[in-house]
């Protein structure tokens, strides 16, 4: 029977606390507290449309910004996924989903390289009630760093902000769980020429 995949991973800082959990082989269940009800809902669509199991429990310095929040929840997640696919053999690696929602379009490409890169082609701009819609920006950056992942993403159209920000986050949940499976056909190899990936 395969090591199950799963990592839980506690970070704290002067500006945020957060203990997070996951399981890449989930069926969607969550328990999101982050104290931002937008960033809450983000994070749970993440989840179920992932089908990765999600516990995340973030405090802050929301009376200063959303920013630290959002950031370091990024952060946490992306070290959660590089710790949870281990050694990465057999792993597919890469993953691409395009998801439409009503008026809007988004495309995500991503790559567990072990090079972090985000290309972040987004220009909707905007609040959903208190939440800066730039700030999805900076949780993706967190999560390319500390996930050592290589992401693309690009709002093709698209103009209400919830939409936009919603179709982002179920479009990379879908595109990172592809990337994050298991090819029966190469378990015992890196998907690599390398032989390593770095």
């Amino acid at each position: 029977m395969a090591a199950a995949r799963v990592a839980e991973i506690t970070r704290n800082t002067s500006e945020t606390q957060i203990r997070l959990s996951l399981n890449l082989d989930g069926q969607g269940q969550k328990q999101i507290e982050t104290g931002i009800p937008f960033f809450d809902h983000m994070l749970e669509l993440f989840a179920r449309h992932g089908l990765f199991d999600l516990e995340v429990k973030a405090t802050g310095d929301l009376s200063v910004d959303y920013h630290h929040t959002v950031e370091d929840v990024g952060i946490v997640l992306g070290e959660a996924v590089k710790k949870a696919v281990g050694d990465k053999k057999g792993l597919k690696r890469y993953g691409f989903f395009i998801l439409p929602m009503d008026e809007t379009l988004s495309r995500v490409a991503l790559d567990l390289s072990n090079r972090p890169y985000l290309v972040y082609d987004v220009e909707a701009r905007g609040f959903i009630r208190d939440f800066n819609l730039q700030l999805v920006r900076e949780f993706f950056q967190g999560f390319a760093n500390a996930a050592g992942a290589n992401v693309h993403i690009k709002l093709e159209y698209g103009e209400e902000p919830h939409h936009v920000a919603e179709s982002i986050f179920k479009c990379f949940a879908r595109a990172l769980d592809a990337a994050t499976q298991i090819d029966p056909r190469a378990t015992d190899s890196l998907p690599s020429t390398k032989g390593l990936l770095v």
